[in-house]
């Protein structure tokens, strides 16, 4: 399975570290669609629209993006249609975990400002090992969200 990452200049430094950890320790393949450097007047849309744009385009793909807040990261991402991009910047682990059984999101947009780099990774790798229920209750309200 492919994971797509991004972030702007405020993620940079976590995505650093959890590029590798996907990669080598989780055993993914991983595609970084930047930020390359570390550039404090980046702007996270188009940063953004490169991962969404190819998690749309292939179902069985994942991406993770990063961001100050993890906000307006998702926002930009969840512009795109068959994008379901969920926050997580911190608390509840139950948060990630149903952001995939019952949301199916495609994308986990994490808040690099409020999250150590153990979280983040404990984050990830539940996000990454946590299937879609696939209950027809949670089918029938993400058609009706792609509708």
């Amino acid at each position: 399975m492919k994971i797509h990452f991004a972030t702007d200049h405020a993620g940079f430094v976590l995505k650093e570290v959890l590029l590798p950890f996907v990669r080598d320790e989780l055993g993914y393949e991983v595609i970084d669609h930047g930020a390359h450097t570390l550039d404090e007047n980046d702007d996270y849309p188009a940063i953004m629209k490169a991962v969404s744009t190819a998690v749309a385009a292939d179902a069985d793909a994942l991406g993770i993006i990063l961001g100050g807040s993890g906000q307006g990261e998702a926002v930009a991402s969840n512009r795109t249609k068959g994008v379901r991009a969920a926050v997580y910047y911190g608390g509840n682990l139950d948060i990630v975990r149903l952001s995939r059984e019952h949301n199916n999101a495609n994308i986990l947009s994490l808040g690099a400002r409020f999250l150590s780099e153990e979280e983040a990774k404990e984050a990830v790798r539940l996000w990454l090992a946590t299937n879609f229920s696939g209950e027809e209750r949670h089918v029938r309200r993400i058609a009706q969200i792609d509708a």
